[in-house]
């Protein structure tokens, strides 16, 4: 048994050379994180000699580092900063899981492992690591708005993670993990986070703030250390995740509006033992174990810095986030870490999985660490080429989207009866078709007995009996998804761009556009969850096609739409021109675009910037700012003394020049601070 004097001596060592394996690594401009690793595995059990003598001490340390990384992120992310984000993050989880529980499963099976290895090597590079993508956020500071999306996602990761924990507990226990379990975890795990913010919106901000009234900062960071490790310790009691405790502990504290005094108390504490968490992953690295495994690191570091830029960039996308700020979200979150051991951990101590899985989930751990500082570099550039090279009709619609949205999320109508109506039709579709996937592959073995036995048919042909008899059961289902898909996106199209009192209906254009992305948001959104809980019944990738093709002949209707939605901007250019040229023989200020913005709905927010001296933008080609590509808001007309243009990338912009921007609210107050105010 360890004593106190061999736990001090295992941190000592630990942070000893920690130090000198990062300023090394500071010193070759590398990341810090990778010295922490190192120095694990330097100081690990698995040197010739090993210098800790209990590294299960250091494992407990380590956590301390999660629980205060986790507040501190809670401290920038308040309560009601989650709520807003809630919808669109949830979203975007639920495409870029489903996607990545796919793709593991699909490699595990490809590297030949069994069907519950598999299902483990999809949980395991599903979730991304809080604790270092939070690391690599401090060392390289985002756009606020990509970092809002980032730590939302990473959010309800968590709350997904425990979805998929408990699965596999059921799994390893010998339990059927049934839809009856799974909505009574997700109604406990609702019950807890709502009677947790309620209580606490009443009681911590409170506190905190007569706290902060005694300007003591000794007592203001016993007392926000206490409650973070209160909050974590309820949380873990009640089956959840330390993290998820301590996040939700930090939400409220930020809620008294003194959330960054504390994180200045709390961040050496943090660095610290965010120290020890990152070194005792180096000390679980196993290097013989894994270049035995070499060629499945390879195929699952790929799956995980592959499959989460799809997937994160589909589902930001889809959510309205723009293509840059989702491309970047989906290069950021390109690694896995935490939870990764915790599901490989737990599929060895079940029997679910051979000796491989551990040593495999920390290699590519540590690989798609190491990858991480470089992914978020290469994040911006990365995203502003692919912006530039986009055809111009997608870049239009790119523009526009967000502000249609934010426009539906605007109105009450979202939650009417015939909205929820059609929700549950969805829903009755999607059950129908796991159902019938399910249950066929559960059993065709006993089918074809008795077709091939009893009734003494052929089994290839009893075979494709049964099959065929599925695939009827199932059609309603499928052409239910599409139908009932449809016809969702046209009433939320209707309540996002209505079609006024006008005998010529303004808005057709882009409600054609926004009811053809709706519905393939409805589909990708229904279908890739769908395609991750029945693909283990299904042949390898077998369930991909069903889904692939009305998405792609949905994808052809959307890309003839833009077009059309081209010209209608076109035409806002020439009214917005007009509007420009009348404002300029009246006054010198900026004109006023509401007028024009409600003849022209669907183009979203119109304003108009007038840049003054001294003005950023001035001297400068639209292709070199890259408005739309920073800000996600398009510059479509310039006003030039008395006379106007529509832009093009090589335009320089000129001191007086009046630029008028669309897109959403927050993309044209961007542009406006890009263009025109002084730095």
């Amino acid at each position: 048994m360890t004593n106190g004097h061999d736990v001090l001596g295992d941190l000592a060592v630990v942070l000893c050379v920690a130090a000198v394996t990062t300023v090394v690594f500071q010193r070759l401009r590398q990341p810090v994180v990778l010295g922490y690793v190192l120095a694990g595995i330097l100081a690990g059990p698995q040197m010739p000699i090993s210098l800790v003598s209990d590294t299960a001490s250091i494992h407990t340390l380590s956590e301390l580092g999660v629980t205060l990384l986790m507040f501190s992120l809670g401290l920038e992310f308040s309560v009601r900063k989650l709520l807003r984000v809630g919808l669109r993050a949830a979203v975007t989880v639920a495409v870029e899981v489903g996607t990545m529980l796919w793709l593991g499963f699909n490699a595990g099976r490809l590297l030949g492992w069994s069907v519950k290895e598999s299902l483990l090597a999809g949980g395991l590079v599903a979730i991304s690591s809080t604790m270092i993508v939070a690391r690599e956020l401090g060392e390289h500071p985002v756009e606020s708005r990509l970092k809002s999306l980032v730590l939302g996602v990473l959010v309800f990761e968590d709350l997904a993670a425990i979805v998929l924990l408990t699965l596999f507990t059921a799994m390893g226990h010998g339990l059927d993990p049934t839809t009856d379990r799974v909505l009574d975890t997700l109604g406990r795990m609702g019950l807890f986070l709502g009677v947790v913010v309620v209580l606490g919106m009443l009681l911590v901000p409170r506190l905190v703030r007569a706290l902060l009234a005694l300007k003591r900062a000794e007592t203001l960071l016993v007392a926000a250390v206490g409650l973070c490790f209160l909050m974590a310790l309820v949380a873990r009691e009640l089956g959840y995740s330390v993290a998820l405790g301590a996040f939700l502990a930090g939400s409220l504290v930020a809620e008294s509006g003194g959330g960054q005094r504390v994180e200045k108390l709390v961040e050496p504490l943090r660095d610290l033992f965010g120290a020890v968490f990152f070194v005792s992953v180096g000390m679980l690295v196993e290097p013989g174990t894994a270049m035995e495994n070499l060629g499945a690191v390879a195929l699952l570091a790929a799956v995980v810095v592959g499959g989460k830029l799809v997937g994160v960039t589909l589902g930001s996308f889809l959510t309205g986030h723009g293509v840059a700020t989702s491309l970047q979200a989906g290069l950021t979150l390109g690694q896995i870490g935490e939870f990764s051991f915790i599901i490989a951990t737990l599929g060895q101590s079940a029997g679910m999985a051979g000796r491989q899985l551990f040593p495999v989930a920390v290699t590519v751990s540590v690989l798609t660490t190491f990858l991480t500082p470089w992914l978020i570099r290469a994040a911006r550039p990365f995203a502003a080429a692919v912006d530039r090279r986009l055809p111009r009709p997608v870049q239009t619609f790119v523009t526009l989207y967000g502000s249609w949205l934010d426009r539906l999320g605007a109105t009450s109508t979202t939650r009417t009866t015939a909205v929820r109506r059609l929700l549950g039709l969805l829903a009755a579709d999607v059950a129908l078709v796991i159902t019938v996937v399910v249950g066929t592959s559960v059993l065709l073995t006993r089918l074809l007995a008795q077709l091939a036995g009893a009734a003494g048919v052929p089994q290839v042909v009893a075979q494709v009996v049964i099959l065929a008899s599925a695939l009827l059961l199932s059609l309603p289902a499928f052409w239910g998804l599409v139908t009932v898909s449809r016809r969702l996106a046209e009433h939320l199209s209707r309540t996002a761009l209505p079609s006024g009192e006008r005998s010529v209906d303004m808005a057709l254009a882009p409600r054609r556009v926004l009811v053809l992305s709706l519905q393939l948001v409805i589909l990708v959104v229904a279908g890739i969850p769908v395609l991750a809980v029945t693909q283990p019944f299904l042949p390898p990738f077998g369930g991909a096609p069903v889904l692939v093709v009305p998405v792609v002949a949905l994808a052809v209707l959307w890309w003839r739409s833009t077009r059309s939605l081209e010209g209608h901007v076109k035409a806002g250019a020439m009214a917005i021109l007009d509007a420009l040229g009348q404002a300029a023989t009246v006054s010198a200020l900026a004109p006023d675009l509401s007028k024009v913005e409600e003849l022209l709905p669907g183009c979203g927010t119109m304003v108009s910037v007038r840049l003054g001296a001294g003005a950023p933008g001035v001297g400068q080609t639209l292709g070199t700012l890259n408005v739309r590509g920073l800000t996600g808001a398009t510059v479509v007309a310039i006003q030039r003394g008395h006379g106007g243009m529509t832009p093009t990338a090589q335009d320089v912009l000129r001191e007086g020049d009046v630029l008028a921007l669309i897109g959403t609210d927050e993309a044209v107050a961007a542009a406006q601070h890009l263009l025109a105010d002084p730095a």
